[in-house]
This record gives structure tokens, sequence and C-alpha cells, in this order.
């Protein structure tokens, strides 16, 4: 009986794997730990790949040449570094990595998901990984605390999950983020935004205009606000507020904060709201809170009320509109006794712009809306949009077709721009499409 090529290959893979194991258990074996932990990194990983490559010709008969190679550079990512997902990390294009249990890996590159052929022996070997990358930054996952959400040192934001909480295996999400930061440039040249939208945005923030930013998981809010806080004049004290510290501003006063949980006995937790009410006490030009998504939503817009403008948040909802509903939610949790009628006046008396990001199908980012808030009538709170994305179609490579279009609308704030020596064109507000030649001639100046 002869058996299938895929057999064989299954075969053969895991009798690889069972030799890596014990070959990286000899090659544990002879590591001295203590000096291990002194020793130059490099010069260890080369002492590392010398004694993996002498253990792997004692099985020179089993492996061929580029099986032999593999194993090498697997024992040594084994030992000093994250196993399977070593590679993947070291990728630059790779902004995303997502497992799904011990033999499903997924990767996005350039806004598409795509599985890889990578594995891990099994779970144990999965979550040993998992609890090297916590115990790296001073956290801790086990059975009695199966859950971690982390910033890792790289600035990537590790979330975990292990059994019994996660049913096949543990489940691990690693946002990564580039070490070159997003520019205007690059936003513009990827059709990301316009010039106009861009130079806008960029006046509002240099006015003190309080700004929050909406849209739905990955769409690229923290993005946006990275690029958005760019903007912010040097001379000025910022105070940031993360639950995990993803923003990396560029000025040099820049006071950053983080949240943290609570211990397992349930003490020492420190919310974004208890860091937000401090930071009101450090003398700052403004206050940049990474998301916005509990209690703190009241005091923030207390804060935008109560002199400390030039304020700028994120928030998960679907669209601009959406993002005020949420507001509303957010504020009414904290203080559920307010009526509506004033927790509207506080959110159109606190918020200028909101700015909606997305996500496309074809995996591009988009700046999809930018709405102005302008007051309350009745019972509802006004706004109007002033630049949209309107999607038309997709390509054959899967990639979203549309076109900024301006809405017609003079923004009520144009008379607090200029008043800052910021002059923004009429003309860019005037309706209609922005042609293409127009925009071509815009990403060549810029």
């Amino acid at each position: 009986m002869i058996r299938s090529a895929s057999f064989d290959s299954t075969e053969r893979e895991s009798r690889f794997q069972q030799l890596k194991a014990e070959i990286h258990e000899k090659l544990i074996g002879g590591i001295d730990l203590a000096a291990s932990r002194t020793a130059n990194p490099n010069r260890l990983r080369e002492e590392l790949r010398r004694g993996a490559e002498q253990l792997s010709r004692m099985h020179s008969d089993l492996l061929s040449q580029a099986e032999r190679q593999r194993l090498i550079d697997e024992l040594v990512d084994e030992t000093l570094g994250l196993g399977p997902l070593e590679p993947l990390m070291r990728d630059p294009t790779v902004s995303d990595i997502l497992v799904n249990g011990p033999n499903c890996v997924y990767v996005e590159r350039a806004g598409i998901l795509e599985q890889t052929n990578i594995q891990f022996r099994d779970n144990n070997h999965l979550v040993d990984i998992v609890r090297k990358l916590a115990g790296r930054v001073g956290r801790r996952i086990d059975e009695s605390s199966p859950m971690v959400d982390a910033r890792l040192h790289d600035g990537s934001r590790l979330n975990a999950v292990i059994p019994p909480l996660a049913l096949d295996g543990a489940l691990v999400s690693i946002r990564r983020f580039s070490s070159k930061p997003i520019t205007a440039k690059t936003l513009i040249n990827s059709n990301s935004a316009t010039p106009m939208m861009l130079e806008f945005l960029s006046a509002c923030v240099r006015a003190r205009l309080n700004i929050l930013i909406s849209g739905g998981t990955g769409s690229g809010k923290t993005t946006l606000l990275n690029l958005l806080s760019g903007f912010v004049p040097s001379k000025e004290r910022i105070a940031t507020i993360e639950d995990a510290a993803e923003l990396r501003l560029q000025q040099p006063h820049v006071a950053r904060m983080e949240t943290r949980a609570a211990n397992l006995e349930g003490r020492g937790q420190v919310t974004a709201r208890d860091l937000l009410c401090n930071a009101l006490r450090m003398r700052p030009d403004r206050i940049i809170m990474g998301e916005c998504r509990g209690a703190e939503a009241f005091d923030m817009l207390q804060a935008m009320n109560t002199g400390h403008d030039g304020g700028m948040s994120t928030i998960h909802s679907n669209d601009a509109r959406e993002a005020i509903s949420r507001l509303e939610m957010l504020v009414s949790m904290a203080t559920s006794d307010l009526p509506m009628w004033f927790i509207h006046r506080q959110i159109a008396s606190a918020i200028h712009m909101i700015v909606h990001v997305s996500r496309m199908p074809g995996g591009e980012r988009k700046i999809v809306q930018i709405s102005e808030v302008t007051g309350v009538h009745g019972e509802n709170i006004n706004m109007h949009d002033l630049f949209v994305f309107r999607q038309t179609g997709m390509s054959e490579e899967g990639r979203t077709l549309g076109q900024f279009e301006a809405k017609g609308i003079v923004p009520q704030c144009i008379d607090r721009l200029e008043r800052n020596g910021l002059k923004i064109p009429r003309s860019y507000f005037r309706a209609g499409t922005f042609r293409e030649e127009q925009l071509d001639g815009l990403r060549r100046t810029r």
C-alpha cells in the first residue's frame, strides 16, 4: 500500500519536531544560566548556534541540509527568542500576529490577513512562549490568571488568553507598530486622506480644538492620533493616558502615564479615570487620552469644558454620529443621575471635531468622515460632515475604489482658525469630489 505524499510530509514534520525537542533539551542542559544573564547577546547567540550545529551533526542521517539549517535556526530562536514567533517579530512587513491554537497562525501584511505554515509543537509549547512574552514585561499568565494584556518593550501590544478560558488552545494577538512613524505624506501617498483634509486637521490641532477619533478595531485610530499629535507645538506640555502605551509623541515635554490592572488580591488597580483626575493637577497644556472606553469619558468632557482645550482621544464606533451615541452611553455609566439634555450640552460644548477612520474591504485604512459638532437643537446634538470618502466599488486586485468629497459646508470653526493665524482656503470646502490631477499636484508639493 502506497502512502500519500501528505502523510509522509506530516510524519516527517512530526519526527523533525520530536528531534528538535530532544536537541533543545540537551542544548539547554549545557548552558550556564547564571553566566548567560550577563553575557553579550550576540556572543551568546553565536555560542548557541555553534552548539546547535554540533548536536545536529549527530543526526545528519535523519536530516536534509535544508532541514538541518532550519533546525539550527529554530533551536536558537527557541532558546533565546520566542520560538516560532521570532521570525514574525523580526519581519517589518507584519503588522499583526494572530494565533488560534498551536496549529493556526495568521499574520496581516498591507492590510490583508494570510495564514502561515508556522506551528507550535503542542499547546504547552505555545503557552510557554506566551509566558515568556508576558514575563519579559513583568506580567504573569497561568490558570489562576488566564488573560494578559500588555505592552512589549518594542511597543507592540500583546493580548493572550490560555486554557481553561481558551477552548482550542491559547489565543494570542500581537499588534505591532512600525519603527518609522506614519507621516502626513504617507497617508496622502497611500490615498488614505487628501492634502486638504490633513491641512485642515493640522490647523484644528494647532488652534486647540478638541478632536475625537472614531473607528472600529484595527481601523487605524491610534495611528491617526499619533500623526495628529505631531502637529502640537513643541513648546506645549502634553499629558498622555493609555491602557497600554502605544503613542509615540515626538515633542520634548511629554508626561506619559499608563493604567495598572488589579493584582491577584484585587488591589492596586489604577484606572484611566484616576490618571485623568491626577493629570489635571500636573499643569498640562493638553491631555491626550489613548482610548475613551469607560467612566473617564465624563471627566474628559469636564476637562475640555474647564479650560483644558486641545484634547484628543479615540473611541470605538461605526461612524461619526454613532461616536456621539457611544460617548453619551459612557457618560451615563459614570453619572447615571444626570439628565440627557445636560449630557448633550456637555458633549456639544466639549467636542469640536470627530474624525472617523475605517478599515476598507481591501485592507486599506482611510479617513472616511471629518464632521464638525455645532451645538444642540432640542434633544439632538447637531453635527455636519465636512469631508467624506465615497466607495464606488472594488478593483480586480481587491482594492477599494472611490473618491473623497467636500460637502460644501464651511466649518463654523474657520473664524477661530483665522484668529489663530491659520489660513485655510475656503475653496477646500467647496462641494464636489477632489479631482485626481488636483490631488497628484498637491502630493508632489508636500
